[in-house]
């Protein structure tokens, strides 16, 4: 249930990030870097929760893993060349 709310609490921050790329079109401040970090971090966590506890919260993990690959998506769309 606690791993099930961190990840509920830390994905709320996805969709701000998500609209304010969109809506201001620039990822200034953002580092491409520590989104793929974040990204591969949730893809363990999918591979661990597949592996050895397969339970409801692979929902949660899978639904933030694509909110950061939209944001990863975002920041090379509206990069700076």
């Amino acid at each position: 249930m606690f791993e099930a709310i961190m990840i509920i609490l830390f994905g709320l921050s996805w969709p701000a990030s998500i609209y304010k790329s969109i809506t201001v079109k620039k990822v200034t401040g953002k580092s491409h870097l520590f989104l793929w970090l974040v990204f591969f971090g949730y893809v363990s966590g999918i591979a661990h929760k597949i592996v050895y506890s397969l339970d409801w919260v692979l929902t949660f993990y899978v639904i933030n893993a694509c909110m950061v690959f939209v944001d990863i998506l975002l920041y090379y769309r509206y990069r700076e060349a």
